[in-house]
């Protein structure tokens, strides 16, 4: 029986799912194997941090994960691909408002993500 996020081991079977979906994927998988290469343990530790804060407000991830993605060379494609295998993961492990928050998020996060990506590939920022 499905239950609601409530917990670490949660965030991770949702986090630990989703990127074996990505790693199978044939529109996303070139794109993660390519920048996190052999990383994969690192990249879902922080992933866990990332999600854990967002949903179970446990204040531990510490980054910016819009800068990591600028110059990736992704797509409207590449975002709707996305969000389309984290809510399938979703629906298949979890029911509840812990889980529907997490679809809200990753949908925003997709969103906003793909606005300011395409922002600055339109005219890039310069740091000088």
């Amino acid at each position: 029986m499905k239950h609601d996020i409530t917990n670490e081991a949660d965030i991770k079977l949702m986090v630990d799912s989703f990127y074996a979906k990505v790693g199978e994927d044939e529109i996303l998988a070139p794109i993660f194997n390519e920048k996190i290469q052999g990383n994969w343990p690192e990249h879902l530790e922080k992933m866990y941090r990332f999600w854990g804060s967002m949903l179970l407000d446990q204040n531990n991830y510490v980054g910016n994960p819009l800068m990591k993605h600028l110059t990736l060379p992704i797509s409207e494609e590449h975002f709707e691909r996305w969000v389309q295998l984290f809510l399938i993961t979703l629906d298949e492990l979890f029911f509840g408002p812990v889980a529907d928050h997490a679809k809200v998020r990753a949908q925003n996060i997709a969103k906003m993500f793909q606005q300011r990506i395409g922002a600055y590939k339109d005219k890039p920022f310069s740091m000088d």
